[in-house]
């Protein structure tokens, strides 16, 4: 196996660091000069509270934290102008607009809206002298460390610790409040809490064993197939034999899908595209150790060709991984870094693709690893199979850091780049999906969007189900991605329950935390826009997600190989996971059919496209033709002497509804050969 290459992170932050600096030193006589003329006129700054940097978990106070205890925290920059930046990423996104594809590089973007010397100078000079040590600076933040004393005296509030669930964790007894004198060029703070909430994969490999709930008999019964047994496309094989269900016959659900078979059921391959010119980056957390061997021997293996010397490389510095046991260390995202990356190569296979592996699964080491994106302008495209709650039993998400993520998402639409994220794999996310969801957070307090994806500048992807007319991948049809399952009893005799109960589900919905973007304000029913995820009536509009939607449910699963140390093996995937990748290839085939000219942020260009022959409308199946759910039987054969089978129901995605014109399961549907060819 040829060594993957890798780059070295700390490196790149040195390397920041000298261009702000080197920055500071070419602007700081004109940024000096500019305040002194505005000096007379300007109000005078007043400090500011920073709301949701006290969490409301921390109720149970335990008494003040050791002023010997030290910390590290991220100051987010504002930069100087935060207005200007947002601006220019619409009008450079919107089709029409003067300013439409004028990108800029990374340089022009720091000139433009970075930090000014001043505001570096005021920064370094606010933390320094409360006694904190600078240990890090980039274009996004300056990272300090030191101890709860210090803290305190910068942040104008103690840290205490609160029994948390069992546990003791630290937090600001109030918001932190910034000096008047840097109350406009800081962003965000985070570190002054611990940590509570993480990204996690929208992914989970298709399960092997499937046994009922009730029943004693190990042996096989009825005419189920007791070897593993899989349909080449939608009803090829037949069951006989079996319980009754929801119809009077069903047939074995389809064998986990090969990019070969996508790239025909959404017309890449009609195209003739593969992505050639474009780059991709997949952002994950940490690293499989074998992903280039891997991905070279599921592509040869499926008629495919291996990645070119050169076309695939990492951004990856394992010295720096943390957090392992929150997060499931490398082992618990390699699963997910092989789906991404083969399905990325999958559909569009001349791309370049870049991992980039954040240091862990927590917001500010995922936030920088999409800053490197966006600093080197690694990628044209980015891929993110991963996402959270806003709205948890441990508290709501901090707004600091959503701003600090919208600051990136935004110049990277400045400079031609587009973010995929999955809408994840909970349905709405209300606590009744969790009780039996599969890929659920179980401390949900209420139905909601997830984050990112429902952030306004990124590209939202739901999921679909997908039957393929034939063994090459024509396509049949698709339904919402929403799977109720039946688990066959031990004795055979009957499914339980039945109906079955939410199991998994694309993720979407409208956000109680973000207002209607510009280009949803034509395309999305106001019934929509209006009404939150919690029956609760909204006087402004609202973002609603998902944007587009491609193949994801667990069983119309895609196949994936990996090993990361094991042995090589391959086995089934489901998930908005594969959504998004799904989407990012075909971003990466249009921008070849654009001759190499970036889409940067899609959305605006999409919603153009919504309701035409672009995107295949996706609908309930059943629903739409008055019947009752598609099904299908999951055969995994005898495991340890007991039939292992489930009747899998489809289209059923807890509140969400896959109707005609653009909703909140599936978007405006999913992309066709029109779509591509709209490009060129």
């Amino acid at each position: 196996m040829n060594p993957e290459p890798t780059i070295n992170t700390s490196r790149h932050s040195r390397a920041t660091a000298a261009a702000i600096a080197a920055l500071a030193l070419t602007t700081s006589a004109l940024t000096m000069a500019a305040q002194g003329q505005a000096a007379a006129s300007a109000p005078s700054p007043a400090a500011r509270a920073l709301t949701g940097t006290h969490p409301a978990w921390a109720t149970a106070d335990r008494g003040a934290l050791s002023a010997a205890t030290r910390l590290t925290v991220r100051v987010y920059l504002a930069g100087q102008d935060p207005a200007g930046l947002a601006a220019y990423a619409r009008a450079v996104s919107t089709p029409g607009s003067p300013r439409y594809g004028q990108y800029l590089t990374p340089a022009q973007v720091q000139h433009r809206y970075g930090p000014t010397a001043a505001q570096l100078t005021a920064v370094h000079g606010w933390l320094t002298g409360a006694g904190l040590s600078v240990t890090a600076t980039t274009a996004h933040y300056v990272e300090v460390s030191g101890d709860a004393a210090a803290l305190a005296r910068a942040f104008g509030t103690a840290i205490h610790q609160y029994a948390v669930g069992g546990t003791i964790r630290h937090a600001p007894v109030g918001n932190a409040v910034l000096p008047a004198s840097v109350a406009s060029a800081v962003l965000a703070v985070s570190g002054l809490s611990s940590v509570t909430t993480h990204a996690h994969p929208q992914s989970v490999p298709l399960p092997r064993t499937e046994a009922g709930q009730r029943g004693t008999a190990t042996a096989a019964a009825g005419g189920i197939r007791t070897t593993a047994t899989c349909s080449a496309y939608w009803g090829q094989k037949k069951v006989t034999g079996a319980p009754a269900g929801y119809t009077p016959s069903t047939a074995y659900d389809e064998c986990s899908f090969v990019p070969s078979q996508l790239r025909k059921a959404y017309g890449i391959a009609a195209s003739g595209l593969t992505g050639k010119g474009a780059r991709v980056a997949v952002v994950d957390a940490y690293a499989s150790s074998t992903m280039l061997a891997d991905a070279n021997r599921f592509a040869t293996r499926h008629g495919d060709k291996a990645f070119r010397p050169g076309q695939y490389t990492e951004v990856v510095n394992s010295a720096q991984w943390n957090s392992q046991d929150a997060c499931g260390g490398p082992a618990g995202w390699s699963g997910e870094e092989a789906l991404d990356v083969e399905m990325v190569h999958g559909l569009a296979p001349d791309a370049n693709v870049v991992y980039v592996g954040a240091n862990s699964c927590t917001d500010p080491d995922l936030l920088g690893a999409l800053s490197t994106v966006v600093d080197q302008h690694l990628a044209d495209v980015v891929s993110n199979s991963w996402g959270e709650i806003m709205h948890s039993a441990g508290g709501d998400m901090d707004p600091g850091l959503v701003a600090a993520y919208e600051q990136v998402f935004q110049q990277g639409a400045i400079e031609g780049i587009g973010f995929e994220f999955s809408a994840g794999d909970c349905g709405d996310d209300s606590p009744a999906a969790a009780a039996t969801g599969v890929n659920c957070d179980p401390t949900t307090t209420r139905a909601q969007a997830q984050f990112p994806s429902s952030d306004p500048w990124v590209t939202s992807v739901g999921g679909t189900a997908l039957g393929i007319k034939d063994a090459g991948g024509s396509y049949g049809f698709e339904t919402d991605m929403g799977t109720l399952r039946s688990p066959l009893t031990a004795d055979g005799t009957g499914w339980y329950p039945l109906p079955g109960a939410f199991y998994f589900g694309g993720g979407g919905g409208t956000s109680e935390d973000f207002a209607q973007p510009w280009y949803q304000q034509h395309a999305v029913p106001g019934s929509l826009a209006h009404t939150l995820m919690t029956g609760a009536h909204s006087g402004s509009a609202r973002r609603v997600t998902p944007d587009v939607a491609m193949n994801g449910d667990l069983y119309t699963s895609v196949l994936v190989g990996m090993s990361d140390g094991a042995p090589y093996g391959e086995g089934g995937y489901g998930g908005t996971s594969v959504a998004a990748p799904e989407f990012s290839a075909v971003q990466a085939d249009a921008i070849q059919a654009r001759h190499g000219r970036p889409i940067g942020f899609g959305n605006p260009a999409i919603y153009l496209r919504a309701n035409s022959k672009d995107f295949t409308d996706v609908v309930d199946q059943a629903a739409a033709h008055d019947r009752a759910p598609l099904n299908a039987v999951a055969d995994f054969g005898v495991i340890a002497g007991r039939l292992h089978a489930s009747l899998i129901a489809f289209g059923e995605d807890t509140s969400l509804n896959a109707v005609k014109g653009y909703d909140d399961a599936t978007g405006v549907g999913s992309p066709t050969l029109a779509y591509l060819d709209s490009f060129r």
